[in-house]
């Protein structure tokens, strides 16, 4: 994988194996299909949308390291993290795989924009496959270059749909499963009721507890798990 200048770093969490597809099941089958195809056919462009908490950003960190494993060459470029610059963008067209979170937050830029669809040219004739996230559909994202705009909108568009309860409690104890932990049903529901539901917030929280129970010898119960959050 490229080493971009910058202190970003994939989520250890932020895999396929720990992303609870519930409602996106067609969108992970779309990223999936995507990574396997081969260079000269397939979708080489999709969209993903949704709000922060709605685990878009898991998605697209799964699938450059999904990509990573297969031997594949992909790179990931957050773009809401400090540091990024247009000139970034040239010779991405190296890779196999682009992945650009938050797209959208460099809509309006035109030095940005400018990059973008001269990177998407550049990929286009390559056969490099372009996966984007955005809080919004590409219509939306508030682009200025028409070009832009238009390119933006030739691949598949999904919206990533954010867990319900229900779908948020098998998430965490999918997460839990993953690292090997027992975390059972009335302590998942506590944690569901008591923090932020993003996938990130509750993978943290887990790790966290997950490191606290190991020093303290302790099993994730409700009064454990309160006593965790009473002291942060």
């Amino acid at each position: 994988m490229r080493q971009l200048p910058l202190d970003v770093q994939l989520a250890d969490y932020a895999l396929f194996d720990t992303f609870y597809a519930g409602q996106n099941a067609a969108v992970v089958h779309a990223l999936r299909e995507c990574l396997a195809g081969n260079r000269e056919g397939g979708n080489k462009l999709i969209w993903l949308w949704g709000t922060p908490e709605s685990g878009k950003s898991h998605l697209l960190q799964a699938m450059v390291a999904a990509a990573d494993e297969a031997g594949l060459r992909p790179v990931w470029l957050p773009l809401k993290e400090p540091g990024f610059e247009p000139e970034m963008l040239d010779g991405m067209e190296a890779f196999d795989l682009v992945c650009i979170d938050d797209i959208d937050s460099v809509a309006g830029n035109r030095d940005w924009e400018i990059a973008l669809f001269n990177l998407f040219e550049r990929l286009m004739q390559r056969n490099v496959r372009l996966v984007v996230t955005a809080e919004t559909g590409a219509n939306a994202a508030g682009f200025v270059l028409r070009d832009l705009n238009t390119r933006m909108n030739w691949g598949t568009t999904f919206r990533v749909q954010t867990l319900n309860d229900e779908e948020s409690l098998a998430a965490l104890q999918k997460r839990a499963h993953h690292r090997g932990l027992n975390l059972p049903v009335d302590t998942a529901n506590y944690l569901l009721t008591r923090v932020n539901r993003s996938p990130a917030t509750l993978f943290n929280l887990l790790d966290r507890l997950d490191k606290e129970a190991l020093a303290a010898q302790r099993k994730l119960t409700v009064p454990f798990v309160r006593s965790v959050l009473e002291s942060s």
